[in-house]
């Protein structure tokens, strides 16, 4: 009998800003739609569940914490059905930070678990670079509006 493993998406990126300042990103949503999502209701917290909004796209996703570790680690669900995405941070010599983003457990058959994993990898190698644009040099680049506008057929 062949076993397979499960697709997992995974991305990473080294910013040149302190752990601190890297993980506040993520979970201040005052910041993280500098170069992520639109609107966010609340910061992330261990055990609270926010929206996550992408008004350009009219789209938004419930986000659940189940673990997090302060300027280490985020766990959180998110989607319908909902998948598990783990932050890692890693604080590196010289003031920056290595982050991680792996995003697993997607449903459905086995090649749209890897249809679903590639995309998500896609978003979150986006997500990563605005993220390094924003922190190290102010820039919002609009990534992840861009990635699918108006008049371009799905893929």
């Amino acid at each position: 009998m062949e076993t397979r493993e499960k697709p997992v998406a995974e991305a990473g990126m080294l910013i040149r800003r302190p752990v601190a300042e890297v993980f506040e990103a993520i979970v201040d949503p005052a910041i993280t739609p500098k170069f992520w999502f639109t609107y966010g209701s609340d910061r992330l917290d261990s055990g609270k569940e926010v929206r996550w909004e992408w008004r350009m796209y009219g789209v938004s996703t419930p986000v659940t914490v189940s673990e997090i570790v302060r300027n280490e680690k985020i766990v959180m669900q998110w989607s319908d059905p909902p998948t598990t995405v783990a932050w890692t941070f890693t604080e590196m010599p010289g003031g920056t930070t290595f982050v991680e983003v792996r995003n697993f457990g997607f449903a459905g058959s086995p090649n749209e678990q890897v249809k679903q994993a590639i995309g998500s990898t896609d978003g979150f190698t986006l997500v990563l670079a605005g993220a390094k644009a924003w922190l190290e040099q102010g820039l919002t680049l609009g990534l992840i509006g861009d990635r699918h506008p108006k008049g371009v057929p799905a893929s």
